[in-house]
């Protein structure tokens, strides 16, 4: 075989091996098929051993010629030896429910299965109803840890498991802090696994400790994890369970990747297989479920997941698994905390996990807007009503921006005062096919005069931060949950004053009388733009109708978001409108006019870029032709 066959050998060999690589299953896909074998095996052995209890017990039902349902209690224990091992101990028992609970929440632990099965909020209610908010209940929420049994192989979850509880019912408040343990035994004394629950007086936050004691024997050691399995069906607690929906997803915090989210629209599950976690929080609209690591969670097998369905009565379900480390010692403890309480900027802050960043307050500099002037301001004026607080934030704002409302006034004025001589360039080029000439003589004339067309756009570019931040802002504000204003009970979200009984496409099967308010009153503020921008309007002739347009759009929009927003919208209008009135007082158009004929009988100054330009067209201007 020559040179060029071992070449081409080879190259033929580095293409296959290259496609096999690129076509090949991924390592996530590797390790999810390497799961499912190990389920479908552990699945095969318990079936098997439930199939072996299932024969002795019908041998010593045989034996004792009795029913299943009538054997005796050694008989039953028999049974559950052969199917549970080491926790056979803990199959039976009664099922009861011990509480903590202080100023703030409720927490219900049953124990089978040791883990919260109700959270109730007393300083909140549901929409509509007087009781305090059930977060969850035990129809809704499972919790449980996961593991292999090292003698049978078999895996276990501990939700099926009796645990004793130190006690049934603990109330703390003030700066106190009360504690329950539960504790799941084992056949071997010296060896179960324990549940400490303690929760401190006036807060959101229960502590959860996990004690592994003498298990090193019992889990399997083909394994440096115990899986810790968390799921809730979120229950609708707001007025509009479409609204909850928008806004109720998973988030979670990785230790150097930061917080992230799945996208609320979406169904979707994600694998944090990238660092370890911190937390994962499991967010309604207004409240959230948040588990948190004292350390972290491993990313090894970890993963979050949403999902939806548009005929249940709940909002969505989300569903986790984090990884547990276990080394395997003869005691060791894996520290956690639940944090059940309200999705409020300040409340949650102060835990310092970046547990704030669940709440949606705009990118970069629209989140400092909410986080340094909204938020402060309404927990500030929390005395007052909702509606009251936005119309006095809308004072502030308008202050505040005066001086960019006052030049694009000014702006707007030396356009119109300017429209003789506009109108003459437009009588001069009427018949001139040269709209290039005719928009240089125009933008001349503004030179001369000192007049910037642009220079009332620009300034109201800066006022779309504030915007947008309120924009985000309003409908996840818990401040707005459930506050009433007029004839809106909730200004988190949209009122309704009348409903069609069925859907208008783009609008919404429902009237929004706020929304008509802020539609009706931004036409009116677009008609005064458009008179005072007539100059301008012969520039731009298909200009004038994208404005009126824009109200249309806004309002198919606004119909069916905030009242607060909508409230807002209206009142920076009016006030709008009151500014523009005084200004239009206080401000001659004949002295602005007078003002800019003097600008234009002055030498014309050249800014230093334009002469420079002129200086290089009459420098190429002089070069020899080049001959040819």
């Amino acid at each position: 075989m020559d040179k060029k066959s071992l070449i081409g050998l080879g190259l033929i060999a580095v293409i296959l091996m290259t496609w096999l690589y690129l076509t090949g299953p991924s390592k996530e896909q590797i390790a999810r098929k390497k799961q499912k074998k190990d389920s479908v095996e552990l699945v095969t052995k318990a079936a098997q051993v439930a199939e072996e209890a299932k024969i002795a017990a019908k041998k010593l039902a045989a034996d004792t010629l009795k029913p299943m349902a009538e054997l005796s209690d050694s008989a039953k224990q028999v049974i559950a030896s052969s199917l549970y091992r080491d926790f056979s101990v803990a199959t039976t028992g009664k099922a009861e429910v011990v509480t903590l609970e202080n100023e703030n929440v409720k927490i219900y632990i049953s124990t089978k299965g040791g883990n919260v099965q109700k959270v109730e909020l007393k300083n909140f209610n549901r929409y509509g109803q007087k009781a305090p908010l059930i977060l969850f209940d035990k129809d809704s929420t499972s919790q449980y840890l996961q593991f292999d049994a090292y003698a049978t192989n078999m895996r276990f979850t501990t939700d099926s498991f009796y645990f004793k509880p130190s006690s049934v019912s603990e109330v703390v408040s003030g700066d106190g802090t009360k504690s329950i343990i539960l504790k799941l035994e084992t056949s071997k004394p010296e060896s179960y696994i324990e549940y400490i629950y303690a929760l401190k007086g006036n807060d959101y936050m229960l502590d959860f400790d996990v004690n592994f004691v003498g298990m090193q024997n019992i889990i399997s050691s083909k394994s440096n994890k115990v899986t810790l399995h968390w799921s809730q069906a979120l229950p609708s607690q707001e007025k509009h369970i479409v609204k909850e929906r928008e806004s109720a997803t998973a988030y979670w915090n990785q230790t150097k990747e930061g917080v992230d989210y799945i996208n609320a629209r979406k169904s979707e599950e994600k694998l944090l297989n990238e660092d370890n976690i911190k937390w994962v929080s499991f967010k309604q609209h207004f409240f959230n479920s948040t588990l948190i690591a004292d350390a972290e969670f491993l990313k090894e097998g970890s993963f979050v997941k949403t999902s939806e369905n548009p005929n249940s009565k709940y909002v969505k379900t989300i569903t986790s698994e984090l990884s547990v480390p276990f080394k395997h010692s003869s005691s060791e403890k894996f520290g956690m905390s639940y944090y059940f309480g309200p999705t409020q900027y300040t409340g949650l802050k102060a835990y310092d996990i970046d547990l704030e960043e669940i709440i949606p307050l705009g990118w970069s500099v629209f989140s400092y807007i909410n986080k340094w002037m909204i938020i402060p301001l309404f927990s500030l004026l929390s005395g007052l009503n909702s509606g009251i607080i936005i119309l006095i934030l809308t004072l502030i704002l308008k202050t505040l921006l005066f001086p960019i409302a006052y030049k694009t006034y000014m702006s707007s004025s030396k356009m119109r005062v300017l429209k003789p001589e506009i109108d003459e360039i437009n009588a001069k080029f009427e018949k001139n096919d040269d709209p290039m000439k005719k928009q240089q003589e125009t933008m001349a004339l503004y030179r001369r005069a000192g007049a910037n067309p642009l220079s009332g756009c620009l300034p109201m570019l800066l006022q779309f931060p504030i915007l947008i931040a309120l924009f985000g802002f309003f409908p996840a504000a818990i401040e707005l949950r459930q506050k009433g204003f007029l004839w809106a009970d909730d200004l988190s979200t949209y009122d309704s004053v009348y409903n069609f009984g069925f859907e208008v496409p783009f609008y919404g099967d429902h009237v929004s009388m706020f929304a008509v308010l802020m539609f009706g009153s931004t036409i009116i503020y677009t008609w005064m733009n458009q008179a005072m921008l007539q100059p301008q309007q012969t520039q731009m002739p298909g200009m004038k109708y994208m404005m009126y347009l824009m109200p249309v759009i806004f309002l198919a929009v606004m119909n069916s978001y905030a009242a607060g927003l909508s409230w807002y919208y209206f009142l920076a209008n009016i006030i709008t409108f009151l500014q523009t009135w005084l200004m239009k007082k206080m401000i001659d158009d004949g002295k602005i006019r007078e003002e800019l004929l003097a600008n234009m009988k002055k030498p014309e100054k050249k800014s230093g870029f334009q002469a420079k330009l002129e200086e290089m067209a009459k420098q190429r201007q002089q070069l020899p032709a080049k001959k040819k």
